[in-house]
């Protein structure tokens, strides 16, 4: 029962599918109109769009795994792939998302603990992501984990215009090269 991060690959999409779909719908549905909710998950959750961001150079999605299932997976984008900053020194983390089932579990903070090390390998000098104003546990999260607010921008979510915070950590940048926590038992 120890977690595993792997890296998803195109021939992954109807794993990565599924799992996105069931955790952004336990995470959201309920706190959206359902026609709001539908006319974006229809959008973000097209098997084509999804296909085009594994298939995207300067995007890296992967799994955390328990037994060989995926319970909760990453996407970290590069450069020209970020939704906002489009900062070559940068890499956001655009979704962190663990069903359900598993949360509590410290998943999350291994994830975030991988994108920091991706970060790092790749000599950049920080992290920044969006969280929904009132996704309030993800917020918190993130600032015990060293994230600080640095501006806001519009989520349209069907018609709902919403706004997400923008929050960002400063990476400690040395000459030391961390062993890698690609897919090694991080237990």
């Amino acid at each position: 029962m120890t977690p595993t991060i792997i890296k998803a690959y195109p021939d992954d999409i109807e794993k990565l599918l599924t799992l996105s779909k069931k955790t952004f719908f336990d995470a959201f549905e309920h706190l959206n109109t359902p026609a709001d909710f539908k006319a974006y998950t229809d959008t973000a959750f097209a098997p084509g769009k999804v296909l085009a961001e594994l298939e995207n150079s300067n995007s890296e999605f992967y799994f955390v795994t328990i037994d060989d299932e995926p319970v909760g997976y990453i996407k970290l984008n590069y450069g020209p792939a970020q939704t906002d900053v489009n900062d070559d020194a940068s890499l956001e983390v655009e979704r962190l998302y663990v069903l359900q089932s598993q949360q509590g579990k410290q998943l999350g903070k291994l994830m975030m603990d991988f994108a920091e090390q991706r970060a790092i390998e790749k000599d950049l000098q920080y992290i920044w992501l969006g969280v929904w104003e009132y996704n309030h546990g993800a917020y918190k999260f993130y600032l015990r984990h060293g994230y600080e607010k640095f501006g806001s921008h519009q989520f349209i979510l069907g018609a709902d215009v919403q706004t997400d915070h923008l929050l960002k950590k400063q990476l400690i940048i040395n000459n030391i090269q961390s062993p890698s926590l690609l897919e090694r038992d991080l237990g």
